[in-house]
């Protein structure tokens, strides 16, 4: 499986970029490769996020291992507080 992070490159609140920054930084100092996934770049991703997350509102950031859903910027802190960050991404 594939760890693929679903973002927005239009950044439409700093918060959503500030979050986007932060998963791409944290994956990339340990070494966790995974894909970035624009949903403003085809409408069928941000479809197909909200598809697997199972939630018709949910809003980027948004982390899967292939298909399977792993969850969003809260869990993410909460996995790398807890230090369950590879459980979190199922690796």
């Amino acid at each position: 499986m594939d760890v693929a992070v679903y973002y927005n490159s239009y950044r439409f609140s700093f918060q959503v970029k500030k979050n986007q920054e932060r998963i791409f930084s944290v994956l990339t100092s340990k070494k966790i490769a995974f894909k970035q996934v624009d949903i403003t770049q085809n409408t069928e991703d941000k479809n197909l996020m909200r598809k697997k997350a199972n939630n018709p509102t949910a809003l980027p950031p948004q982390i899967f291992n292939g298909d399977v859903y792993c969850g969003d910027i809260n869990a993410f802190n909460e996995a790398i507080e807890n230090e369950e960050l590879e459980k979190f991404l199922k690796l």
